[in-house]
Parts: C-alpha cells; structure tokens; sequence
C-alpha cells in the first residue's frame, strides 16, 4: 500500500473512530464538544495552521452524525426520535455549509487586487476596455467629368458609365461620382442613381458593390458606411456580413 492511500485510509477511520465515539457518549456531551469546535473556528480563525482548521472542520462534519445518533438513543430510537435526528442533521448541515462559507469569503476575492489596491480605488477603477472615439474624415466627392484626382496620381476616364485607370484597371456600371480615401487604397463609385456605391481596395485588388449602402466617411484608412443618413456608422467587415461581393 502507497503512502498515499495509507494516509487516505487513517484519516477515514479516525474520522470513524471520532463519530463513534460521540454517539456512544451522551448528546448532552457531544453537542458541547461540537460547540467548543466552532467557537475555535470563529475565535481562532487566524491564528490557526491551515491543517488544524482543515482538522477542526472536518470533525465538525464527521462529529454531528454521532451527536445526532446519541439524541435519537436517547430519545427511544423509535420513529420521532429518528425524525428529530433528521431534521437535526439538515439543519446542522445548513449552518455548517453557512459557517465554511463565511470563514472562505477571504479566498474567494482576488489576492492581488486585494494587496495593491483599497476599495476606494477598485470602486473608482474603469471597467472593461477603453472606449475609442471614432472621428470620421468625411469624403471629398469629385464629378468624373471634371477629372478625378487621384492621391496614387493615376489618370482615370468615364466613359459610358465605366471608369477607365490608366493601369487597365476598370469599373463597370458606376456613375460619374467617385471618391478616394485619403491616401489612396480605397476607390468608391457610386451607383447610378445613388442606388448604392462600388468599393475597390486597390492594394488587396479586392471589389465590393454594396447596394442600399452609403460612404459615411473614413477612420485609419478604412470605410465606414451607413443605410441612410443618421443611421450609425458602421466598419466595412460588420457591413459586409449583409451584402454580396463582387
């Protein structure tokens, strides 16, 4: 046999032996006991090892089914005693549950917050991630029949409701209204009749033709779009989970 399984065994039968001994002796003996156990749990709480409250504790556990076994002997051990000792085990139960979770409260609090900061400071403690004000720069919408100028300083034509770049690039289907983002990765047209707008990411060669959908404005570089006017900006990969993609 391990030295583990050893020690498992002789604790189980000391706790036998403690439960024993207390319904042998008289309930008006015993319960004094229990009483004197749980006034040193209270009185001495730190004070005590670790290992002398554990032992504390569970004498209490193993200790009330002897008390209790005492009082229905004493009683007559017939059908009412053996009534009272089972109500006298749940509520004895009841209140050693609340008195473990009272003497517990300290373990469940966060020990390192507890050490670096007093209450004052956690009540004032923001919560949750800091928010980020989203400030969008609005677009600056030119005519295609004007000349489009383009921040990456290619030349692009409209012609017959396309849109022509001088790199072979094209749009179909577009109106004569278009946009860049500030530094030139994102080229928006929109469609005819402002029915929606065209996105093209230039530098991922990536399209998107959004209908019902408008250019609110741009945030680090990114489009941010609404339904219609008032509604909440909201990020291309939010909007994009609603419309196809070309």
């Amino acid at each position: 046999m391990t030295a583990s399984r050893w020690s498992g065994w002789s604790i189980v039968l000391t706790a036998l032996a403690w439960t024993v001994s207390l319904a042998l002796l008289p309930w008006w003996l015993g319960l004094p006991l229990l009483v004197a156990l749980v006034a040193a749990l209270l009185l001495l709480q730190h004070r005590l090892a670790g290992e002398h409250a554990t032992l504390i504790r569970r004498g209490l556990r193993w200790g009330l089914p002897g008390v209790l076994f005492a009082l229905q002997r004493m009683l007559g051990g017939d059908a009412f005693a053996w009534g009272a000792a089972l109500l006298g085990a749940l509520a004895g139960y009841t209140l050693l549950a609340g008195l473990e979770a009272w003497l517990d409260r300290t373990q469940r609090r966060d020990p390192a917050a507890a050490a670096s900061a007093e209450w004052p400071e956690l009540a004032m403690a923001p919560i949750g991630p800091v928010a980020e004000i989203i400030e969008l720069q609005l677009p600056a919408w030119q005519s295609a029949d004007d000349g489009l100028g383009d921040p990456l300083a290619q030349r692009v034509e409209y012609r017959d409701g396309n849109l022509l770049f001088a790199d072979g690039s094209r749009i179909d289907g577009v109106g004569p209204h278009a946009t860049f983002s500030p530094a030139g990765r994102w080229f928006v047209a929109r469609l005819p009749n402002d029915r929606g707008i065209v996105l093209w990411d230039r530098e991922r060669d990536r399209r998107h033709r959004l209908r019902g959908w408008q250019l609110s404005g741009w945030h680090r570089e990114q489009p941010w779009l609404v339904r219609r006017e008032g509604d909440m900006p909201l990020a291309l990969p939010a909007v994009l989970g609603h419309d196809d993609e070309d």
